[in-house]
């Protein structure tokens, strides 16, 4: 009897032990496989977050608790409602959304500790959920930082007053039209890519969008909301252009449980992270405004 049972607890630790093995041969291939899907991005180098320079201008406009979204696009389609699955997060100006005009909009109330009416807004982030299969609950970021850095070839100008900007593409994933893209990576360490990132344990997701910053000197919109205010290139801005100061948004986020997470976006495009984009109307005071170009182009009163 004793031999029976002893032998009986043997089979069962044996079987524990295959069941234990088996189940951390899943979780590495499951890890492994999402390192290596094309919407993500495994991210273990260190090193710091990213930066474009010294004589910078930072500013705070919160990050959304008071829970201000909605699916309208002031910039692309204003009073027309977006698809109720592309939920844009705003922060700065308090009003922006389906009704808004250029005159409630500068009337309204808004999130920047310096004043700042400008309206600021990207798609949401959800968590749970794999980039193509559906939507789970919106992620409310951790921080919001805007930064604005000087134009490294030549001294800034004042952005207009109502300018319109836009970063990335809602639809390149369907239609690669080569424009820059939002970039994601990891605080505390990685290079800047445009996959998801699989953070370390511990370590902010960082959701990353630069503005382009050369200005046609005439209009603050253009029909496809971008020929008016381009990228620079390799040589700066291009001829006939002229540099307005260099916008960087931040989005910082906890890193997700099970790395599973994905951005709001248009159903045929399935949450792949090259669909990013993020939206910015300027509605500074020229006093604002003037403080900028002055700290950027002398580095006085950052």
């Amino acid at each position: 009897m004793v031999a029976s049972n002893t032998a009986s607890r043997a089979g069962r630790f044996t079987v524990f032990l295959v069941l234990a093995f088996a189940l951390q041969a899943c979780g590495s291939q499951s890890t492994d496989e999402r390192a290596d899907d094309p919407y993500y991005a495994k991210v273990t180098a260190s090193g710091s977050e990213p930066t474009l320079g010294p004589n910078v201008f930072t500013w705070s406009c919160g990050r959304n608790l008071e829970g201000h979204r909605n699916t309208a696009n002031y910039v692309v389609a204003p009073g027309v409602p977006g698809p109720p699955h592309h939920v844009h997060d705003y922060v700065g100006n308090l009003s922006t959304g389906l009704d808004s005009t250029d005159a409630t909009l500068a009337a309204a109330d808004t999130t920047c500790t310096n004043g700042d009416k400008s309206t600021y807004y990207w798609p949401v982030l959800r968590k749970g959920v794999r980039a193509d299969t559906g939507h789970g609950e919106i992620e409310v970021p951790l921080s919001v930082t805007l930064t604005a850095y000087p134009d490294p070839n030549s001294e800034v100008v004042a952005m207009p007053r109502l300018m319109r900007a836009t970063t990335g593409d809602a639809r390149a994933a369907t239609h690669d039209t080569g424009l820059a893209r939002p970039t994601w990576t990891c605080a505390g360490g990685g290079s800047l890519g445009t996959r998801y990132p699989l953070c370390p344990r511990g370590a902010r997701v960082l959701r990353v969008f630069d503005f382009p910053s050369c200005w046609d000197g005439r209009r603050v919109d253009s029909p496809d909301h971008r020929a008016h205010l381009v990228f620079p290139g390799q040589q700066g801005c291009p001829s006939g252009t002229f540099a307005v100061p260099r916008l960087r948004l931040v989005v910082a986020y906890s890193r997700p449980d099970g790395d599973r997470f994905a951005i709001d976006g248009f159903p045929d495009q399935r949450g792949n992270p090259v669909t990013d984009h993020a939206f910015l109307v300027n509605l500074m005071s020229e006093k604002l405004m003037t403080r900028i170009v002055k700290c950027l182009n002398t580095g006085e009163d950052c």
